[in-house]
């Protein structure tokens, strides 16, 4: 199994073109061409990580967080970083991560923490990323099989629905000039086909799959498509996620099944602002930014990490704000790693860390 294989499945989940600018998700040492023997999931790359990779046999690391944020200017083991990179190399390792990617998915880091706190109706917070409307023409005789490569791509996902077209059928016209090969009709002779035109609504960063399902499946030899701006923001992608508990729960109550199943240390929270909680937004890792968009969408709770002194103050008596931790509202990622690579590939030996890479301690 070759790492690219494995990076690929991830990458198909959660494609590395969402990731924000800041961000350094990608294979960050080894070689995609690079054989795996086995896998260890970790939230976190850290000296005790990689010994512990080095000693179960894993010659591939695949994190949430990144090993490398900033510019490396030297190996010299003068902080844990280099001493990581230096011993992966040292070892023939091979280290991936998926972070902001991961973090903008539906079902990503905040799909899987509403999981955990049982969730229903979820739906991105903040949706963000641009939606086209992506239309082609095909002979009839061949929309089904172009239409289905195009959807297979990634095309065609409305909130809950998947598969979603329109197609409308017509007449076109072509003229085969000289050193073409028409697929129909003869050279010089005005052809008229019955086609078909399919409209599928595709997102960004997957629209260039969408153009080559298109040129590998469809039989014009100049096929032709059009992709349009949209300027409904794409549902599916964005951060943080709002959802519902199946029942109104009181709020201490509720937050200290947050401590229970997040291991939290402390929970940090603004009052309690009402006698029963239902609507829930959150965020894995610094989510405050997203604070005013919880109360705009009238979430009762809006859980996250790293919340300052003075972000509480936003909650203006309007929401409770809930800080969890960083880590601990990111801890179960290593659970979408294991459930994506052991779906394509039942088999494969993959294992998750037992290192606890918490840098932050609670007396």
């Amino acid at each position: 199994m070759q790492v690219k294989e494995i990076t690929d499945t991830i990458e198909a989940f959660a494609p590395l073109s969402l990731q924000a600018g800041y961000d350094n998700a990608g294979l960050v040492c080894g070689s995609y061409a690079g054989t795996v023997q086995a896998v260890l999931l970790c939230t976190d790359v850290t000296e005790a990580v990689v010994d512990e990779a080095i000693q179960a046999g894993c010659n591939l690391i695949i994190s949430h967080h990144p090993l490398i944020f900033q510019g490396i200017k030297n190996l010299r083991p003068e902080n844990g970083v280099n001493r990581c990179l230096v011993k992966a190399i040292q070892n023939d390792l091979h280290i991936y991560a998926a972070h902001t990617n991961i973090d903008s998915v539906a079902g990503g880091v905040s799909g899987q923490m509403a999981d955990k706190l049982g969730l229903v109706r979820q739906r991105i917070l903040q949706p963000e990323g641009t939606l086209y409307s992506f239309s082609f023409y095909t002979p009839a005789a061949k929309a089904e099989r172009v239409r289905n490569a195009v959807l297979n791509a990634g095309g065609g996902h409305i909130g809950n629905y998947s598969h979603c077209s329109f197609n409308a059928e017509g007449k076109g016209t072509f003229l085969p000039l000289e050193n073409s090969r028409p697929y129909c009709g003869e050279l010089h002779k005005l052809h008229t086909e019955q086609e078909v035109k399919t409209e599928i609504t595709v997102p960004e960063y997957r629209l260039n799959a969408a153009i080559r399902a298109i040129r590998e499946t469809h039989p014009y030899e100049e096929p032709v498509w059009n992709a349009i701006k949209l300027h409904t923001p794409n549902p599916t992608t964005g951060l943080g996620v709002i959802g519902e508990l199946t029942e109104a729960e009181e709020p201490l109550s509720f937050l200290k099944r947050v401590r229970d199943i997040f291991k939290c240390g402390v929970v940090k929270h603004t009052a309690c602002v009402t006698d029963r909680v239902r609507t829930i937004a959150l965020c894995g890792g610094a989510g405050a930014s997203l604070t005013h968009r919880a109360i705009r969408e009238k979430a009762d709770v809006f859980l996250s990490g790293d919340f300052k002194y003075h972000d509480f103050f936003q909650a203006e008596n309007q929401i409770i704000l809930a800080d969890i931790g960083h880590y601990e509202s990111e801890q179960y990622t290593k659970e979408i790693f294991y459930e994506l690579v052991t779906k394509k590939i039942p088999k494969f030996a993959v294992q998750f860390s037992k290192v606890n890479t918490n840098p932050t301690n609670y007396l």
